[in-house]
C-alpha cells in the first residue's frame, strides 16, 4: 500500500483490515466481485446492533489466550474444531445445517487462529486439547459429538486421551491427520519431512501469496475438470489471512510431526471417519484407513475422489451423513 500510513488510530489490528472489502482488495489484489464471507465478516465487526454483538462469544484460557467461538441452536451438543490454516468459519456449512436440525453447534477459533487471540507459544497438540477443554467446561457441555476436521481432527484425539469421554457421546474424524503424517523410521510411508519443511518455508516466504495458492489442491481446483469456486478460493484465502503468523508457522509441525496412536487407542464412543480418496492434503492410507484400523468399531465412509476440503465441496453429502450419525 505504497504511500499510505496506516497507525494504530486508523487500523486497530491487521484481521480488522482484512475482513473489510477495502483489505481484501487491496491485500490480494483481486477484482471487485461482492463476497459474502467478507461482508459477513464485516458486518460482525462494525456492526452496532447489541444483539449481534452478543453473538460474539469469547473465553480467557488459563495461560491468558482468548479463544472465540460461535454457538448456535439448541438441543445435544456438537463441538467442532476446524483445520489448518482456517477458523471456525470453515464448518459453518455444517453448523449451520445441525443448528437447523435440532442440533447446539459450537466451533471455537483455534488460538492464533481467527478471531481468538494470537499468543507465541502453545501451538502444539497438548495446549490444543486444553482450550478445547476449557471451552467444554465452561459452556458445561454434556454428551457431546466431537467433530474433528484435518488439524481438527488431532486436536479431538488428544483431547479425548487427555481427558477421557466423560462428557463425550460420539466421535467424527473428518480428513483428519492422526495417526501421524511424517515419515520416521518407524512410519516408513509416512510424508517426507521435506514436504512440510516445504510448507514452513512458503509460509515464511509469502504467506498470502501460498493460501492461494494452497486452495488449490485444499479442494480439489487443480484437478482436470474441477467445477473452481473463485469466492472458496477468497474464502480460503481470508481465514488464512486472520491466522497469526506463529499458529501459521508452528502448527505445521503440530499437525505433521505429533504421534497420536496411543491417543487413538482411547477412542470407547461410537466414531465415523470419513475422508476421500483424492486429499491431497493428507494421504487417506495414513489417515482415515489406520484409523479405522484402531479404533474398535469405527465407521469408515470414503468418499470417492474427493479432495481434502470436501466439507465444503461436497457439504450436502457431508451433511447427510453427520446429521444420520448424530441422529442414531
Amino acid at each position: 500500500m505504497t504511500g499510505t500510513k496506516i497507525t494504530t488510530n486508523t487500523l486497530t489490528s491487521r484481521r480488522r483490515f482484512l475482513i473489510g472489502s477495502g483489505g481484501i482488495a487491496a491485500a490480494a489484489s483481486l477484482s471487485a466481485v461482492p463476497m459474502a464471507a467478507t461482508a459477513k465478516q464485516a458486518s460482525a465487526s462494525t456492526s452496532s446492533n447489541p444483539s449481534e454483538e452478543k453473538r460474539e462469544s469469547t473465553i480467557t484460557t488459563k495461560d491468558g489466550t482468548q479463544i472465540y467461538y460461535n454457538d448456535w441452536g439448541s438441543g445435544q451438543p456438537v463441538v467442532f474444531s476446524h483445520g489448518w490454516p482456517l477458523s471456525a468459519d470453515a464448518v459453518e456449512d455444517q453448523m449451520f445445517f445441525l443448528a437447523s436440525n435440532g442440533f447446539r453447534c459450537i466451533a471455537h477459533d483455534r488460538r492464533c487462529f481467527g478471531r481468538s487471540s494470537q499468543p507465541f507459544n502453545g501451538q502444539d497438540m497438548d495446549t490444543y486439547a486444553d482450550d478445547l477443554h476449557e471451552l467444554v467446561l465452561h459452556l458445561d457441555l454434556r454428551d457431546a459429538i466431537h467433530v474433528g476436521h484435518s488439524t481438527g481432527g488431532g486436536e479431538v484425539a488428544r483431547y479425548i486421551a487427555r481427558y477421557g469421554t466423560e462428557r463425550v457421546a460420539k466421535a467424527v474424524l473428518i480428513a483428519a491427520v492422526p495417526p501421524l503424517l511424517v515419515q520416521t523410521p518407524a512410519n516408513p510411508g509416512g510424508v517426507p519431512i521435506s514436504v512440510f519443511n516445504g510448507l514452513r518455508a512458503s509460509v515464511h516466504a509469502d504467506r498470502s501469496q501460498f493460501w492461494l495458492d494452497d486452495s488449490l489442491p485444499f479442494y480439489g481446483y487443480n484437478r482436470p475438470g474441477a467445477k473452481v469456486s473463485e469466492g472458496v478460493i477468497r474464502e480460503f484465502w481470508l481465514q488464512g489471512q486472520m491466522a497469526g503468523f506463529p499458529g501459521a508457522f508452528f502448527c505445521i509441525k503440530a499437525f505433521s510431526e505429533t504421534d497420536q496412536h496411543e491417543d487413538l487407542m482411547k477412542f470407547d464412543k461410537p466414531t465415523l471417519i470419513i475422508q476421500g480418496t483424492d486429499d491431497q492434503i493428507v494421504p487417506y492410507t495414513l489417515a482415515s484407513l489406520l484409523q479405522h484400523q484402531i479404533i474398535k468399531g469405527s465407521i469408515l465412509k470414503l468418499y470417492n475422489g474427493a479432495p481434502h476440503g470436501l466439507m465444503t465441496t461436497l457439504k450436502d453429502q457431508i451433511n447427510g451423513d453427520l446429521f444420520a450419525f448424530c441422529k442414531a
